[in-house]
């Protein structure tokens, strides 16, 4: 059985599960901390970071962008009949998806007001691309079928409805199709399977404990997507 090396609040970690889980592979977990990094993870991933995904036969694979790649070969392709054009177009998407979780985090992550509202107008004009791109009649992001982009995306619509539902801000306010999509794809239950039981914990206690949206003083949503003229 594969096995994949997380922290458990980390959402490339989550990409990688939630491809898993999409095509019902099973695997092994095993967390860590990375503040105290053990040193055979260390001799596993070069870049020190999580995931690792450990194939059956012993291979570390690092980077989550390849680890996906190698879900998809190794496991076959979520969608068939995929045109060489469109796999291209998706991993674009996917990637405009994964290099934002960062940004999403920091966001999340800001002590003060003056450091949320730029960082948040800046964080959702991802989601406006997206709310341009979406069809508004497909459940997911190119059709009623689950494709790489929405793994991708699912982290950052993951995470984005815990802080609403923990804060009432909501990072997609005023963009009506991603809230749509966002839906579809928390409604699949995928996101449950992909992460620890004490996932929404840790999360909470990590972004909501001595941060701005965790002060709970002037959060206001209002000015978060006038800043950002997200609102229509």
């Amino acid at each position: 059985m594969i096995k994949v090396v997380s922290f458990k609040i980390c959402p490339f970690v989550q990409r990688v599960t939630a491809a898993l889980a999409a095509k019902q592979v099973p695997y092994e977990i095993e967390y860590i901390s990375l503040k105290d990094k053990p040193q055979w993870f260390l001799d596993l991933a070069p870049n020190g970071q999580v995931p690792v995904l450990i194939t059956e036969s012993g291979t570390a694979l690092f980077e989550s962008d390849a680890i996906i790649e190698y879900i998809e070969d190794e496991f076959g392709p979520l969608e068939e009949g995929v045109t060489n054009e469109q796999r291209a177009l998706d991993r674009a998407w996917s990637y405009l998806g994964s290099k934002n979780y960062l940004t999403q985090c920091g966001t999340m992550g800001s002590k003060d007001k003056a450091t949320f509202e730029e960082r948040v107008a800046k964080f959702i004009t991802a989601f406006a691309k997206v709310e341009a791109q979406l069809s508004g009649e497909a459940k997911f992001f190119k059709s009623d079928v689950l494709s790489n982009v929405d793994i991708a995306w699912l982290p950052l619509l993951h995470r984005a409805a815990i802080i609403k539902k923990h804060t009432d801000f909501d990072f997609l306010c005023g963009l009506p199709k991603v809230q749509a999509w966002q839906s579809a794809l928390l409604e699949t239950g995928l996101a449950e399977k992909t992460i620890s039981d004490d996932f929404e914990q840790l999360f909470t206690d990590f972004y909501l404990s001595d941060t701005y949206l965790g002060t709970g003083k002037d959060v206001q949503q209002s000015s978060a997507c006038s800043s950002s003229s997200c609102c229509s």
